[in-house]
C-alpha cells in the first residue's frame, strides 16, 4: 500500500510526504520525507503546498495534483509528475491548472483537488473546493489535453 499525505503545521500543512505498508494498517514513513516542498521561484507556491491526490498513469508516470499557496489565503491547483511517485518530481509548465477567478464564487482560493481522466469524454475532470470570503463550494474544471506536461 502506498500513501501520499500532507504534513506540517496545524492550520494548513506545508509539505507532502510518503509512507508504505504491507498490510494497509501499519505504515512506515519514507526515510527522506518530505518528498515534495514548495518552490518559491513560482508565485503560486510562495507560502506552502498541500492537499494532494496521486494517480498512476501508463503514459505520464505518477501524477501529483496538489495545492500551491501564494499565501495562507490564496490557493491554486497544480500538477507534477514522477516516474516512481516518490522522487524526481517535475512540475507542469501549465501550472497552475485552476486558479481563483476574482469576483466569482472561487475568487479567493481553489484547493482540495480530485482528478480523473474520463476516457469516454476524452478529457480530465477535476473537482475542487472554491472559496470566496467565508462561502465555500465545489466546482468542476475540465481539460481536453491528455498530457498535462506537453
Amino acid at each position: 500500500f502506498r500513501m501520499w499525505y500532507s504534513a506540517g503545521e496545524t492550520y494548513e500543512p506545508n509539505v507532502l510526504a510518503y509512507a508504505e505498508s504491507t498490510d494497509g494498517i501499519h505504515f512506515r514513513k519514507c526515510r527522506f520525507n518530505p518528498i515534495f516542498v514548495c518552490d518559491k521561484t513560482h508565485p503560486y507556491e510562495q507560502d506552502r503546498i498541500g492537499g494532494c491526490q496521486v494517480i498512476h498513469t501508463g503514459d505520464m508516470g505518477y501524477l501529483l495534483f496538489y495545492i500551491g499557496y501564494e499565501d495562507i489565503n490564496t490557493a491554486r491547483i497544480c500538477v507534477a509528475r514522477s516516474d516512481n511517485g516518490v522522487t524526481g518530481w517535475e512540475r507542469s509548465r501549465h501550472n497552475p491548472l485552476v486558479e481563483p477567478d476574482r469576483g466569482a464564487w472561487d475568487g479567493d482560493a481553489c484547493y482540495k483537488p480530485t482528478a480523473l481522466w474520463d476516457e469516454a469524454a476524452g478529457k480530465w475532470r477535476l473537482w475542487y473546493n472554491g472559496r470566496r470570503e467565508h462561502a465555500e463550494y465545489i466546482g468542476l474544471a475540465e481539460c481536453p489535453r491528455r498530457n498535462l506536461f506537453d
